[in-house]
């Protein structure tokens, strides 16, 4: 008997959620600097700077990209794109269960109807957490 007829929709599309925030949280873990080097090039550069800006002038300055933003939108993205398609794995296979249900037994369709919705919000909750988190790890860490 294969895995999907084993297990439920929604608990699928938790579990691919779920692998896609521990990837966006490695990937996030791996774009970690690792070294003290870095923050000793950065402050001689900073003293380099600061002492060739004359009294009158300002400089302007430059935005740099921090060393593992590329890292933390690969994850963000990882993180989003597996949640997204284990949901929609996930809505697919209840949905084609629910119309199997309503095609048996007409009568029972208000039921089937009511729970399919339900099952439905909460897989599409799962989703929008794996997005909540992808959003967090891009802009807050």
């Amino acid at each position: 008997m294969k895995l999907t007829k084993k297990l439920p929709a929604f608990v699928i599309a938790a579990l691919l959620a779920a692998l896609a925030i521990v990837a966006a949280v490695c990937a996030q873990t791996a774009a970690a600097p690792a070294s003290a080097d870095t923050s000793t090039e950065v402050s001689a550069v900073l003293d380099e700077a600061s002492e060739t800006q004359t009294d009158g002038e300002e400089t302007p300055s430059a935005a740099q990209p921090a060393e593992g933003s590329s890292m933390t939108a690969i994850g963000a993205a990882v993180a989003i794109g597996l949640a997204a398609i284990g949901g929609a794995i996930a809505m697919g296979m209840a949905i084609s269960k629910a119309m199997e249900g309503i095609a048996r037994q007409p009568e029972a369709d208000g039921k089937i109807r009511s729970s399919l919705m339900l099952g439905l919000v909460f897989i599409e909750t799962v989703v929008i957490y794996a997005l909540i988190v992808a959003i967090l790890i891009m802009f807050v860490v």
